[in-house]
């Protein structure tokens, strides 16, 4: 589209919609951004583009577009954090990247709740095949060194190894096991018609008021189902020390932490637009999906606002059990 500016001799006419040299209009930009948030291809977005905008831009253009949104993320995970995190939601991803071979791969994702009961999404890592305990020790390094000199909890998907991947950085952090990867984990075992029964059985194992008390709910557990399912009484009994430790704190931290709820909602998000455009050339291209997925989470900041209003009762629960280590820092 051609725009014509009117001559000024004074040179005082300052064009409003269409500003000095520009090639293209800001909305673009946000529109563009948007959609590739979404998963679409590069080709898919310029078709989508010139049927309902009736615009055409190319997909060198949208490149361009995409490319200049990367500058902040190659700041972003380099950015300074917290000192002290009351919880680390971690868990990773699988995505499809072509090296040589279309392969999966895993992005880990660190979602961090800060002490003021705010969200914050620590970084992106894609490992070299598997989710690793070893791979995880390596980024619990690195946000040592960006500054997180403490973590009261990491919940966690139940990855053998967890714990000393975790210790190696924090000692005195306690390893939480997320309730729901190991339910989901047990189903596996269990034929499709007993999977209810088997929740409802497990239920008063993790729901139990103390570990003693979790300890009678499981062996009755163990005499009713073990000898049908004997890998799920052996998943729980290998999980245990690191699935009971919420059980020891106050209702209001269990709500919060006995599930990776509050970054699988994250990973849906993250799935959504991986699945839209089936594998990557590259690990670049696969960590740039993912970032635009996450940048692109409540826009409008409501849910940022309910996740604060719905840690403040946990945290102060938080710094009552682990003897003021939270609060330590703003002294």
């Amino acid at each position: 589209m051609e725009v014509e500016v009117p001559r000024d001799r004074d040179n005082s006419f300052t064009p409003a919609i269409v500003k000095k040299r520009r090639r293209r209009l800001n909305g673009v930009n946000g529109i563009v951004l948007s959609l590739s948030a979404k998963g679409p291809t590069h080709g898919e977005i310029c078709a989508h583009l010139a049927e309902v905008y009736g615009a055409e831009v190319s997909e060198r253009t949208v490149s361009a577009i995409t490319d200049a949104a990367m500058e902040h993320m190659a700041e972003w995970p380099n950015r300074p954090l917290d000192a002290v995190y009351p919880v680390l939601f971690v868990d990773a991803i699988n995505v499809e990247i072509r090296d040589g071979q279309v392969a999966d791969r895993p992005v880990h994702v660190v979602l961090g709740v800060t002490a003021e009961g705010e969200r914050d999404i620590l970084g992106l890592w894609a490992g070299d095949g598997g989710e690793g305990a070893e791979y995880r020790a390596h980024v619990f390094t690195e946000l040592k060194n960006r500054g997180v000199a403490d973590v009261l909890m990491p919940v966690a998907d139940g990855l053998k190894g967890m714990g000393e991947a975790v210790e190696s950085a924090w000692p005195r952090t306690v390893v939480q096991t997320c309730i729901v990867h190991l339910l989901r984990n047990s189903f596996r075992y269990a034929s499709r018609a007993d999977r209810e029964k088997v929740a409802r059985d497990l239920r008063p194992v993790y729901t139990a008021a103390t570990e003693e008390a979790a300890l009678e709910r499981f062996a009755e557990f163990c005499e009713a189902w073990g000898p049908k399912y004997p890998g799920i009484v052996r998943l729980w009994e290998d999980a245990w020390a690191e699935m009971v430790p919420f059980l020891a704190f106050d209702v209001e931290i269990r709500r919060v932490i006995c599930t990776t709820n509050a970054i699988e909602s994250i990973n849906a998000r993250i799935r959504r637009a991986v699945k839209a455009r089936g594998h990557f050339p590259s690990e670049q291209a696969a960590l740039k999906c993912v970032y635009l997925a996450l940048m692109s989470l409540d826009p409008k900041g409501t849910g940022r606002a309910k996740w604060s209003a719905r840690w403040k009762k946990p945290l102060n629960a938080f710094d009552l059990a682990f003897d003021g280590r939270l609060t330590a820092t703003r002294r």
